[in-house]
């Protein structure tokens, strides 16, 4: 009976979790807060799950000190979340002028805001945002303020990720005014509940690292499974492709030599100054839909674009992607900037205007999106696009366009080069005289090199972000890693259909082994570049993580290789569907700068190790879908020996996938208490029910349950384990897809 009501509660809890998020969707995070996180009866849940599982834990007399230990920091978190509840405080301090406060305010619902009283005040001094060099892009963003105790006077200084404590109050940067002449801090006091929650967190992960080392635990006994040597069947997908119709021929065009030359220039885009090859590769890229047109390089269509502008808006060269814009208008897969003005009329205009409206439907979004496209085209025949000229005083560095009107205070020599470098270029390439253009050119880059000041980028970000350019690694390496991982899958199934147990030769094991340590270091080198160019860990955007995981599957196919050898097939699939998903519309692959709250080393820890977690589960899912195909495709075996043969094959498969589980489950928690700790120094709570914070929670509550083995003995069986792995994987696509593209909140980006 009190097991029932254990089992109950908890998928009560995991049921509502989940549904609060889609609430929180629907009103927003205050109404969820008042109504469902704050409330009473949400407490009490969690104090019935808690009781009721101390008390099913005595009962059964549990003797293992490291199951004891990892249930009891459950209980501790909790109580320290409860303490955090019931003593802490946080709101908002609105400093502006140089008028001393002590109030802050505290939202209490969604219209409604409660004043508080501090126990000294606090002065503004100075609000700074802090842009990278040349760009508008912010690194960071500081508050001087003064503490006023008494007669003490206490200088203070808040930054994104640096708090300031004082008598117990902590600050945060939270966000400033507009006219960037007023800052708003958080303020926070949390004595008690801090601490006991991270000592809640430290115990979990401790007592997680226990089962996984202690030499009579479930985990080390796993590893010395004879099953792991056994065969396993893998599951068999359908592949297809597609293919577009080529364009027209190409119009007149800068020669190659001249367009590389005109590439290795820089340019401020995307708030950060990188080759203007980065920008032509981006450009044809978002026409086009693929990285070269014609035989054509980025360079050469970005350049022939500037130059020869009449006969490119008659290039086929705009694709038409909407089938809802293609039949409306009548357009082909692939239209000239022409097509979209008929009888001297925008044919998207009012239908981008009627988007912005609100009218949202799949005409007008493709509308919208194609307008996008085009007002591309038109910015770069401006000449607006084309932030080239940059002009350093003093500290500040800011770049101009040739459509850009000039401050006098550039001087007038600086003025004439800014409106004179384009015609001079213009008449040299038209005309055809390369080296004059290359001359020009030369000294375009001569002068952006005497006059950036420290925004442009090392020799070092500039060879590595041009490496990264010319080669798509994450395309290349898709599609290799799929079409091997099918090769080992083909090699797979037809041995095992000779029943000898095994998956492949030896031979074709170590090629694999070698070809998948291959792609290893491709996409280390890949990831490295990007490291390099952005001066960031590349964990910062759903695009970074997907290669991320993709990295984390194949460095653990390689280790896990000398315990069962069917991962490697198993790391291919993955790898290569990993950094396929990776090309979706919807993950930016550009460069670009990171938020000034992501500026942090526990950023680059938290996330490392959740990835590593979402890919030793993705591997227990790869397990229970082989194991699911291998009962679909022997469900008739009449003999008892096939029958023996099929219960060996997914028992076996259970022990792979339990193996890749218990080390899955220490590194999401590791990374729940590390993103705890670093959401503290940013936000000033170390939990904040987001809702990606809220499916990692339901993520790791439901995974908990298969490890229960001796509770819920059903899950022995390996059927009945594979499916609930198969289940459980849905939460996973839940916290990375779902989160960032449905439900949004803090970690979106993500």
């Amino acid at each position: 009976m009190l097991k029932k009501i254990v089992i109950t509660l908890y998928v009560l809890i995991v049921v509502l979790l989940a549904a609060i998020t889609i609430i929180e969707n629907t009103y927003d995070t205050t109404f969820v807060n008042q109504h469902f996180y704050g409330s009473w009866w949400f407490s009490l849940l969690w104090a019935l799950l808690t009781a009721a599982g101390i008390t099913y834990i005595v009962q059964r007399r549990l003797k293992q000190w490291g199951l004891l230990l990892l249930h009891l920091s459950f209980v501790v978190i909790l109580l320290g979340a409860w303490l955090t509840h019931v003593t802490s405080f946080k709101g908002t301090v609105h400093l502006r002028g140089d008028q001393p406060t002590n109030q802050y305010s505290v939202m209490t619902s969604m219209t409604d805001t409660e004043h508080h009283t501090l126990p000294f005040y606090v002065r503004l001094d100075r609000f700074q945002v802090v842009n990278t060099a040349g760009t508008l892009a912010p690194t960071d963003y500081v508050t001087n303020f003064v503490i006023i105790d008494g007669a003490k006077n206490q200088p203070a200084q808040v930054s994104m990720n640096k708090v300031y404590t004082y008598r117990g109050v902590r600050f945060y940067q939270a966000s400033y005014d507009t006219d960037e002449r007023g800052s708003y801090l958080s303020v926070n006091s949390d004595p008690w509940g801090l601490p006991v929650t991270y000592i809640g967190y430290a115990l979990l992960f401790f007592s997680l690292l226990w089962l996984l080392l202690e030499p009579k635990a479930t985990f080390r006994r796993l590893l010395k499974s004879p099953l792991l040597r056994k065969g396993a069947l893998m599951f068999v997908l359908v592949a297809f492709s597609s293919f577009l119709p080529a364009a027209s021929q190409a119009a007149t065009t800068v020669d190659r030599a001249t367009a590389d030359k005109f590439g290795r220039l820089f340019i401020n885009y995307n708030n950060r100054i990188c080759p203007v090859q980065t920008f032509a590769c981006d450009y044809v890229k978002k026409l086009y839909g693929k990285r070269t047109y014609e035989g054509l390089t980025p360079e050469q269509v970005l350049t022939s674009w500037i130059f020869f502008p009449r006969e490119w808006r008659n290039e086929h060269i705009i694709r038409v992607k909407s089938s809802e814009l293609r039949e409306h208008f009548g357009l082909s897969d692939y239209e000239s900037v022409h097509s979209f003005f008929r009888d001297g009329n925008y044919i998207l205009g009012p239908y981008a205007h009627e988007y912005a409206e609100g009218q949202t439907d799949a005409l007008h979004k493709a509308c919208a999106e194609m307008d996008a496209k085009l007002q591309v085209c038109m910015f770069l025949q401006e000449g607006s696009a084309l932030t080239i000229f940059p002009h350093t005083a003093g500290a500040n560095t800011i770049w101009y366009s040739p459509a850009d009107s000039l401050p006098s205070s550039l001087g007038q020599m600086n003025i004439l080069f800014f409106r004179n470098a384009f015609p001079l270029l213009y008449d040299q390439i038209v005309s055809g005289d390369v080296s004059s253009a290359n001359h020009v050119l030369d000294k375009m880059l001569s002068y952006q090199q005497q006059n950036a000041g420290q925004s442009l980028p090392t020799p070092m970000q500039v060879e590595a972000e041009r490496i990264y350019n010319v080669v798509p690694f994450a395309t290349i390496l898709a599609m290799a890693n799929l079409a091997l991982g099918f090769l080992a899958l083909f090699l797979t199934i037809r041995r095992l259909m000779r029943n000898d147990g095994k998956a492949l030769s030896r031979k074709t094991d170590y090629v694999l082994l070698a070809l998948l340590g291959v792609s290893f270091l491709t996409l280390t080198f890949s990831l490295a570049l990007r490291w390099i160019v952005s001066g960031n860990v590349p964990l910062s955007n759903g695009y970074e993580s997907m290669l991320s995981v993709a990295w984390f599957v194949e460095l653990l196919s390689i280790v896990a290789y000398r315990k069962a050898r069917i991962v490697l097939v198993f790391g291919f699939l993955l790898s290569g569907f990993f950094l396929l998903v990776s090309h979706i519309s919807q993950m930016d692959p550009a460069i670009g700068p990171m938020m000034p709250v992501l500026n942090s080393p526990l950023l680059s820890i938290h996330v490392s190790i959740i990835m590593m977690s979402y890919a030793l589960l993705s591997l227990t899912f790869i397990c229970a879908l082989t194991a699911v195909l291998i009962h679909f495709l022997m469900r008739k075996a009449i003999s008892k020996a096939e029958r023996d043969l099929r219960d060996e094959r997914l028992e076996a498969l259970q022990v792979l996938s339990r193996l890749f589980l218990y080390p899955s489950i220490t590194t999401m928690g590791l990374g729940i208490f590390i993103g705890a700790i670093w959401a503290n120094i940013s936000w000033g709570a170390y939990w904040s029910w987001d809702p990606k914070e809220t499916w990692a929670l339901i993520t790791f509550m439901i995974y908990a349950v298969v490890l229960h083995t001796q509770s819920l003995p059903t899950f022995r069986r390996p059927m009945v384990y594979h499916l609930y792995m198969l289940v459980a994987f849905l939460s996973i696509v839940m916290t990375y897809f779902g989160v960032n593209y449905i439900l949004g909140g803090m970690h979106s980006y993500a």
